[in-house]
Protein backbone atom coordinates (compact mmCIF):
# COMPACT_ATOMS: atom_id res chain seq x y z
CA UNK A 1 0.00 0.00 0.00
CA UNK A 2 1.42 3.42 -0.73
CA UNK A 3 0.11 6.58 0.97
CA UNK A 4 0.31 10.01 -1.08
CA UNK A 5 -0.20 13.10 0.58
CA UNK A 6 -1.52 15.75 -2.01
CA UNK A 7 -0.14 19.12 -0.43
CA UNK A 8 0.69 22.73 -1.02
CA UNK A 9 0.80 25.29 1.45
CA UNK A 10 -0.78 28.06 -1.29
CA UNK A 11 -5.09 27.61 -1.74
CA UNK A 12 -6.30 27.97 -5.46
CA UNK A 13 -3.80 25.31 -7.23
CA UNK A 14 -6.22 22.50 -7.34
CA UNK A 15 -5.06 20.00 -4.67
CA UNK A 16 -8.49 18.88 -4.16
CA UNK A 17 -9.07 18.86 -7.53
CA UNK A 18 -6.22 16.49 -8.24
CA UNK A 19 -7.00 14.16 -5.03
CA UNK A 20 -10.51 13.86 -6.18
CA UNK A 21 -9.86 13.11 -9.76
CA UNK A 22 -6.84 10.71 -9.18
CA UNK A 23 -9.02 9.04 -6.64
CA UNK A 24 -11.78 8.60 -8.97
CA UNK A 25 -10.30 7.22 -12.15
CA UNK A 26 -8.28 4.53 -9.86
CA UNK A 27 -11.93 4.01 -8.60
CA UNK A 28 -13.09 3.40 -11.86
CA UNK A 29 -10.05 1.44 -13.12
CA UNK A 30 -11.14 -1.06 -10.11
CA UNK A 31 -8.24 -0.25 -7.46
CA UNK A 32 -10.26 0.59 -4.77
CA UNK A 33 -8.20 3.91 -3.47
CA UNK A 34 -8.90 5.13 -0.01
CA UNK A 35 -9.14 9.01 -0.30
CA UNK A 36 -8.53 11.05 3.59
CA UNK A 37 -9.77 13.88 4.05
CA UNK A 38 -8.16 16.07 6.40
CA UNK A 39 -9.54 19.60 5.49
CA UNK A 40 -11.78 21.39 7.72
CA UNK A 41 -13.54 22.81 4.83
CA UNK A 42 -14.36 19.90 3.75
CA UNK A 43 -14.07 20.15 -0.16
CA UNK A 44 -13.02 16.96 -1.22
CA UNK A 45 -15.93 15.22 0.80
CA UNK A 46 -18.35 17.72 -0.82
CA UNK A 47 -17.02 16.84 -4.00
CA UNK A 48 -17.50 13.30 -3.61
CA UNK A 49 -20.72 14.18 -2.76
CA UNK A 50 -20.66 13.55 1.35
CA UNK A 51 -22.07 17.13 3.17
CA UNK A 52 -23.20 17.74 6.44
CA UNK A 53 -20.79 15.37 8.43
CA UNK A 54 -21.12 15.11 11.96
CA UNK A 55 -18.14 15.62 14.00
CA UNK A 56 -18.69 11.40 15.01
CA UNK A 57 -18.44 10.15 11.82
CA UNK A 58 -15.71 12.33 10.81
CA UNK A 59 -12.00 11.94 10.88
CA UNK A 60 -12.20 14.30 13.92
CA UNK A 61 -13.96 11.64 15.21
CA UNK A 62 -10.35 9.75 14.66
CA UNK A 63 -8.35 12.02 16.37
CA UNK A 64 -10.65 13.56 19.26
CA UNK A 65 -11.71 10.12 20.25
CA UNK A 66 -9.72 7.29 18.45
CA UNK A 67 -12.74 5.75 16.43
CA UNK A 68 -10.88 3.76 13.79
CA UNK A 69 -10.58 4.97 10.27
CA UNK A 70 -12.08 1.56 8.79
CA UNK A 71 -15.16 2.86 10.89
CA UNK A 72 -15.25 5.92 9.30
CA UNK A 73 -14.64 5.06 5.79
CA UNK A 74 -17.82 4.92 3.50
CA UNK A 75 -18.34 4.20 -0.13
CA UNK A 76 -18.63 7.40 -2.01
CA UNK A 77 -17.96 8.17 -5.87
CA UNK A 78 -17.47 5.25 -8.23
CA UNK A 79 -14.78 2.54 -6.26
CA UNK A 80 -13.67 5.55 -3.82
CA UNK A 81 -14.01 4.83 0.10
CA UNK A 82 -13.93 8.08 1.65
CA UNK A 83 -12.90 8.80 5.27
CA UNK A 84 -14.94 12.37 5.33
CA UNK A 85 -13.81 15.91 7.26
CA UNK A 86 -16.02 18.10 9.60
CA UNK A 87 -15.50 21.55 10.24
CA UNK A 88 -14.98 20.09 13.69
CA UNK A 89 -11.66 18.96 12.66
CA UNK A 90 -10.01 22.68 12.75
CA UNK A 91 -10.28 22.21 16.89
CA UNK A 92 -7.32 19.57 16.31
CA UNK A 93 -4.11 21.80 15.63
CA UNK A 94 -5.69 23.88 19.20
CA UNK A 95 -6.25 20.94 20.81
CA UNK A 96 -2.88 19.08 20.10
CA UNK A 97 -0.46 21.90 18.72
CA UNK A 98 1.81 20.73 21.36
CA UNK A 99 1.71 17.21 21.71
CA UNK A 100 4.43 16.08 19.38
CA UNK A 101 3.77 12.55 19.32
CA UNK A 102 0.23 13.25 17.83
CA UNK A 103 1.98 13.79 14.63
CA UNK A 104 2.11 9.92 14.39
CA UNK A 105 -1.43 9.12 14.85
CA UNK A 106 -2.56 9.20 11.11
CA UNK A 107 0.34 6.81 9.93
CA UNK A 108 -1.02 3.88 13.18
CA UNK A 109 -4.50 4.73 12.09
CA UNK A 110 -3.96 3.46 8.53
CA UNK A 111 -1.86 0.66 9.69
CA UNK A 112 -4.65 -0.34 11.87
CA UNK A 113 -7.20 -0.05 9.33
CA UNK A 114 -6.81 -3.34 7.42
CA UNK A 115 -6.70 -1.83 4.13
CA UNK A 116 -4.73 -4.50 2.80
CA UNK A 117 -6.34 -4.84 -0.55
CA UNK A 118 -6.16 -1.11 -1.09
CA UNK A 119 -2.85 -0.24 -3.13
CA UNK A 120 -3.37 3.34 -2.79
CA UNK A 121 -4.50 6.06 -0.11
CA UNK A 122 -4.31 9.33 -1.21
CA UNK A 123 -4.79 12.34 1.59
CA UNK A 124 -6.21 15.75 0.72
CA UNK A 125 -4.14 18.22 2.99
CA UNK A 126 -5.32 21.24 4.08
CA UNK A 127 -2.80 24.68 2.97
CA UNK A 128 -0.77 24.82 6.52
CA UNK A 129 1.80 23.32 7.94
CA UNK A 130 0.56 22.25 11.03
CA UNK A 131 -0.68 18.97 13.28
CA UNK A 132 -3.32 17.84 10.31
CA UNK A 133 -0.44 18.59 7.54
CA UNK A 134 2.41 16.93 9.66
CA UNK A 135 -0.04 14.28 10.45
CA UNK A 136 -0.52 13.88 6.69
CA UNK A 137 3.14 13.39 5.99
CA UNK A 138 4.22 11.32 8.79
CA UNK A 139 2.19 8.71 7.23
CA UNK A 140 2.82 9.25 3.72
CA UNK A 141 5.66 7.71 1.62
CA UNK A 142 4.87 9.38 -0.97
CA UNK A 143 3.84 13.60 -1.52
CA UNK A 144 2.08 14.84 -4.83
CA UNK A 145 2.52 19.07 -4.83
CA UNK A 146 0.01 20.58 -7.47
CA UNK A 147 1.60 23.91 -7.73
CA UNK A 148 -0.95 26.22 -10.58
CA UNK A 149 0.79 27.94 -13.03
CA UNK A 150 1.66 31.07 -11.87
CA UNK A 151 4.41 33.05 -10.23
CA UNK A 152 3.51 33.42 -6.44
CA UNK A 153 2.50 29.42 -6.20
CA UNK A 154 5.99 28.87 -7.94
CA UNK A 155 7.34 30.16 -4.61
CA UNK A 156 4.92 28.05 -2.91
CA UNK A 157 6.76 25.23 -3.98
CA UNK A 158 10.43 26.10 -2.60
CA UNK A 159 9.47 26.53 0.47
CA UNK A 160 7.29 23.20 0.21
CA UNK A 161 10.54 21.37 -0.34
CA UNK A 162 12.50 23.40 1.86
CA UNK A 163 10.25 21.91 4.89
CA UNK A 164 10.26 18.25 3.20
CA UNK A 165 14.07 18.18 3.49
CA UNK A 166 14.01 19.28 6.86
CA UNK A 167 11.56 16.50 7.95
CA UNK A 168 13.54 13.80 5.69
CA UNK A 169 16.54 14.95 8.05
CA UNK A 170 14.63 14.88 11.03
CA UNK A 171 12.76 11.36 10.69
CA UNK A 172 15.24 9.65 8.82
CA UNK A 173 13.14 8.70 5.88
CA UNK A 174 13.17 10.03 2.22
CA UNK A 175 9.94 11.48 0.50
CA UNK A 176 9.14 10.13 -2.99
CA UNK A 177 8.05 13.93 -4.32
CA UNK A 178 6.30 15.02 -7.69
CA UNK A 179 5.48 18.22 -8.60
CA UNK A 180 2.16 18.61 -10.87
CA UNK A 181 1.55 21.68 -12.81
CA UNK A 182 -1.92 22.63 -13.11
CA UNK A 183 -4.40 25.55 -14.12
CA UNK A 184 -2.18 25.70 -17.40
CA UNK A 185 -3.28 27.97 -20.06
CA UNK A 186 -1.70 26.93 -23.58
CA UNK A 187 -2.77 30.50 -24.56
CA UNK A 188 -0.29 32.46 -22.31
CA UNK A 189 3.40 32.38 -22.31
CA UNK A 190 3.43 32.81 -18.65
CA UNK A 191 1.89 29.28 -18.07
CA UNK A 192 4.73 27.58 -20.68
CA UNK A 193 7.26 29.78 -18.56
CA UNK A 194 6.38 28.82 -15.42
CA UNK A 195 6.52 25.64 -16.16
CA UNK A 196 10.02 25.80 -17.48
CA UNK A 197 11.15 27.05 -14.23
CA UNK A 198 9.67 24.28 -12.37
CA UNK A 199 10.89 21.63 -14.72
CA UNK A 200 14.48 23.70 -14.10
CA UNK A 201 14.44 23.98 -10.33
CA UNK A 202 13.08 21.15 -9.55
CA UNK A 203 14.97 18.94 -12.28
CA UNK A 204 13.37 15.01 -12.19
CA UNK A 205 10.21 15.33 -9.94
CA UNK A 206 7.93 17.44 -12.16
CA UNK A 207 5.31 15.76 -14.20
CA UNK A 208 5.66 15.94 -17.99
CA UNK A 209 1.53 16.28 -17.90
CA UNK A 210 0.02 19.48 -17.05
CA UNK A 211 -3.28 19.66 -16.27
CA UNK A 212 -4.68 22.55 -18.28
CA UNK A 213 -7.24 25.18 -17.29
CA UNK A 214 -10.95 24.00 -17.42
CA UNK A 215 -14.32 25.07 -16.79
CA UNK A 216 -15.41 22.01 -16.72
CA UNK A 217 -12.92 20.78 -14.18
CA UNK A 218 -14.47 23.76 -12.41
CA UNK A 219 -17.78 22.60 -12.66
CA UNK A 220 -18.10 19.14 -11.77
CA UNK A 221 -17.77 19.19 -8.03
CA UNK A 222 -21.06 21.02 -8.05
CA UNK A 223 -22.61 18.51 -9.36
CA UNK A 224 -21.09 15.77 -6.97
CA UNK A 225 -19.44 14.20 -10.10
CA UNK A 226 -15.79 13.72 -11.16
CA UNK A 227 -14.18 14.92 -14.45
CA UNK A 228 -15.14 11.24 -16.26
CA UNK A 229 -18.62 11.53 -14.87
CA UNK A 230 -19.08 15.22 -15.54
CA UNK A 231 -17.46 15.33 -19.16
CA UNK A 232 -15.60 12.60 -19.74
CA UNK A 233 -14.01 14.17 -23.72
CA UNK A 234 -12.87 17.19 -21.81
CA UNK A 235 -9.29 18.53 -21.22
CA UNK A 236 -9.88 17.83 -18.21
CA UNK A 237 -10.64 13.92 -17.92
CA UNK A 238 -7.69 13.36 -20.34
CA UNK A 239 -5.06 15.17 -18.46
CA UNK A 240 -6.52 13.10 -15.30
CA UNK A 241 -5.79 10.25 -17.00
CA UNK A 242 -2.55 10.90 -18.78
CA UNK A 243 -1.07 11.66 -15.52
CA UNK A 244 -2.19 8.80 -13.84
CA UNK A 245 -0.45 6.79 -16.29
CA UNK A 246 2.83 8.97 -15.68
CA UNK A 247 2.55 8.31 -12.26
CA UNK A 248 2.08 4.96 -12.45
CA UNK A 249 4.74 4.58 -15.18
CA UNK A 250 7.02 6.58 -12.92
CA UNK A 251 6.26 3.81 -9.80
CA UNK A 252 4.80 6.38 -8.04
CA UNK A 253 1.66 5.28 -7.04
CA UNK A 254 2.88 1.43 -6.85
CA UNK A 255 3.17 -0.14 -3.10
Amino acid sequence: MSVVAVFNQKGGVGKTTTTFNLASVLGREGRAPVAIDLDPQSHLSLALGVRAVPPGESISAFFQHSVPLATLAREAGIGVRLVPASLDLSKVDALYGADVSMTKKLKGGIEDAGWSETPNVLIDCCPMLGVLTLNALMAADRVLIPVSADFLSLQGVHRINAALDVLERRTGRPFVRRVVVTRYDARRKLSFRIYREVVDSFPGIVCETRIHESVSLAESPMHAKDIFGFAPSSQGATDYRALLAELDGAGFLNP
